[in-house]
């Protein structure tokens, strides 16, 4: 690993000269910036959502949305790929881009400015009849460039759900997905524990159920792997599930009890979170859900609110009939975000 010195004085001709990124933070005379390598355990590469580390050179995603955050210095960036995969890239605060293959993945095909970059990567969650091979195995740098740590972001929020909080139908997936919008725009990191298909509850015809799975690493995925809660501390929790009990057949007093107690779990792994807990878009269960709310409530938690999304998205935001599709995504955006600010921004 190399350390160089970056003088304020020369970082404000790179600005003038319009090739440092604003990403990176200004250094005073006596800040030492550490450039990493760019492999997996790269302390400054941050890997937001649910991991597997096991393997120190290959890191593997879980849930929708995961995604990892670093700066780099340099021209051109890589990934260092096993199979085949899709994933989305950001360079610089940037659209985020389709990339689509195996072994070395050119994310610069064509050179950046000289000078300091962000990155954030999301790949495509495995789900379904979709099997790539979603494996981080490291970046590839120019000769003498290296990461940096990015400046830091003020709160995490987790968004819980099914396949409407996976982005199951928007045009990049999980990175069009309202909950990953959300975090973008607020500047917050977040994560979305989301597969397509979940139900709150256990059926008894199999529906995958967050009540169960919400606690492993990989959902279920890769077998009963329990999640550790103290990888990182939500901020915020958005919860946003029924939609599939009703066709289930989960009982309306069913699914209230099992949201009550799936709040009160949530609130034992974070007990100063702010939990929003969101009125399915379709309407389904909305009566239990507000009750569910309340009884929180009234056990004294004063943290957990109810989120009324009559009217959020309209026919016109629909893919199919319960499906938000871009517009209907940046819809929820809209309306949402204010109220996570409100929330979880301190009052002066």
């Amino acid at each position: 690993m190399t350390t160089i010195r970056f003088l304020r004085t020369a970082a404000l001709i790179a600005v003038a000269a319009g090739v440092l990124a604003a990403a990176l933070p200004a250094l005073s005379d006596d800040e030492v910036v550490a450039l990493g390598d760019g492999t997996p355990t790269d302390s400054n590469i941050s890997f937001v959502g649910r991991w597997n580390r096991t393997n120190p050179s290959a890191y593997v995603p879980y849930w929708a949305g995961a995604y990892l955050r670093v700066g780099f210095t340099g021209r051109t960036v890589k990934l260092r790929q096993r199979n085949t995969i899709q994933l989305w890239a950001s360079i610089d605060g940037g659209p985020f881009t389709s990339f689509t293959g195996s072994g070395i993945i050119d994310l610069t095909p064509t050179a950046l400015a000289a000078g300091s970059h962000t990155l954030i990567v999301s790949y495509r969650q495995v789900d379904g009849s979709y099997g790539g091979d979603a494996v981080f195995q490291g970046l590839i740098l120019d000769s003498g460039a290296g990461t940096f740590m990015p400046p830091a972001r003020p709160k995490l929020v987790e968004f819980v759900g099914d396949s409407i909080t996976a982005g199951g139908t928007s045009s990049q997936l999980a990175v069009t997905d309202y909950g990953f919008k959300v975090g973008e725009r607020l500047g917050y990191d977040h994560t979305q524990i989301a597969i397509g298909g979940m139900c709150l509850a256990e059926t008894s015809d199999g529906c995958w159920a967050q009540s169960t799975r919400y606690w492993m690493s990989s959902g279920g995925q890769v077998g009963t792997d329990p999640w550790d809660f103290s990888r990182y501390t939500a901020d915020g929790v958005v919860i946003n599930l029924g939609t599939n009990d009703k066709t289930h057949g989960v009982s309306a007093a069913d699914f209230q009890a099992t949201y009550i107690t799936f709040l009160t779990r949530i609130r034992a792994k974070f007990p100063n979170a702010t939990l929003f807990v969101m009125r399915t878009f379709a309407g389904r269960y909305a009566a239990e859900t507000e009750a569910a709310v309340r009884a929180r409530n009234a056990a004294g938690d004063v943290k957990v609110c109810y989120v009324d999304t009559t009217g959020w998205v309209t026919s016109g935001g629909l893919s199919d009939s319960v499906h938000p599709n871009d517009a209907g995504h940046q819809a929820v955006t809209d309306r949402l975000a204010p109220i996570l600010s409100a929330r979880l921004t301190p009052t002066p």
